[in-house]
């Protein structure tokens, strides 16, 4: 939630509006600011010119404006980059998976999503001349993937001390959407606390899509994971971290040529991911990464293989 404005304290929202915009899951002011009068006067029940008010009213509070584009690049510019341990790898991204942003690698079951959480579990651990940030990591679990002992071994591979590595590790398991979306809202305290420079959520989707069955709860279903998204984003751009986020995939029948895989989650997702990276198996321990979706970058698509030492170049 967006810290010294609560509903209540929004011109035009009174208790019972304020309940009806939280039982949507809109109780983050941000939200309300970039929502339509259509929109809210449907959630909240209530007017489209009273929505247009408090829309209006929460803008003026949270001082949504423009600013000049060397401002944009001197943020942008902070940025930094954790190596995957894969040189081609890195190169698909641009050199790494960047703070600032969020980072989603979507595939089937045993492509290295998973494997590549860990690895950048420990590389973000590592001194900045060597790929990393010199910080540590937060772990969001919501499908029991989560193994100390695999990042151990990747630990041991780079050099490093395990049990040093794995301290440095923060980690939470997810036991459904509503629990998911809690541990990323007081992530906060911890990412200040502990020096927390990259936040993996292994996966984004597997809760939601147990919690929401249904064509008539999609609509709910999609704001809770669009609002649990833009909280991601604010804490990466607040503390300059790394956020990397694993998503599932479903069969498209529909589709009669080519891969008939796409990610969950729909439009939300694929616009709030800053690089989308598609990972499937090739033969043996080898993966082929396809970045299919980046502002700055071409698609196109590089090898890497998975090892006891963790993400490596062919």
């Amino acid at each position: 939630m967006t810290e010294e404005i609560r509903l209540e304290d929004i011109k035009g929202v009174g208790p019972k509006i304020a309940e009806k915009l939280r039982q949507v899951g809109y109780d983050d002011p941000m939200t309300i600011a970039v929502s339509s009068p259509k929109e809210l006067a449907a959630i909240a029940e209530i007017g489209e010119l009273q929505a247009a008010k408090i829309i209006n009213a929460v803008r003026e509070m949270l001082k949504i404006g423009f600013e000049t584009a060397d401002k944009v690049l001197e943020r942008k510019e902070k940025s930094l980059q954790i190596t995957t341990g894969s040189k081609a790898l890195d190169e698909l991204l641009g050199g790494g998976v960047p703070t600032q942003e969020i980072t989603e690698a979507f595939g089937a079951y045993g492509s290295g999503k998973t494997q590549l959480g860990f690895q950048l579990a420990v590389n973000v651990q590592l001194p900045i001349e060597q790929g990393g940030l010199e910080r540590n990591c937060l772990f969001i679990d919501s499908e029991g993937t989560f193994s100390p002992h695999r990042i151990a071994s990747i630990a041991k591979a780079k050099g490093l001390e395990p049990e040093k590595v794995l301290k440095n590790i923060y980690y939470a398991r997810a036991y459904n959407s509503d629990h998911q979306i809690l541990l990323v809202e007081r992530a906060k305290d911890i990412i200040k606390e502990h020096n927390i420079g990259l936040i993996i959520v292994d996966s984004i989707t597997s809760h939601f899509r147990a919690d929401y069955v249904g064509r008539g709860l999609l609509a709910e279903r999609q704001q809770k994971l669009n609002k649990h998204l833009h909280t991601l984003q604010k804490l990466a751009d607040a503390f300059n971290l790394a956020v990397y986020i694993t998503n599932q995939v479903m069969a498209r029948p529909d589709v009669l040529f080519g891969d008939p895989t796409a990610p969950v989650g729909g439009h939300i997702l694929g616009h709030i991911s800053y690089y989308r990276v598609y990972l499937r198996k090739s033969k043996k321990n080898l993966r082929i990464a396809r970045l299919i979706d980046a502002p700055n970058l071409p698609e196109r698509e590089v090898v890497f293989k998975i090892t006891e030492n963790g993400i490596e170049d062919v």
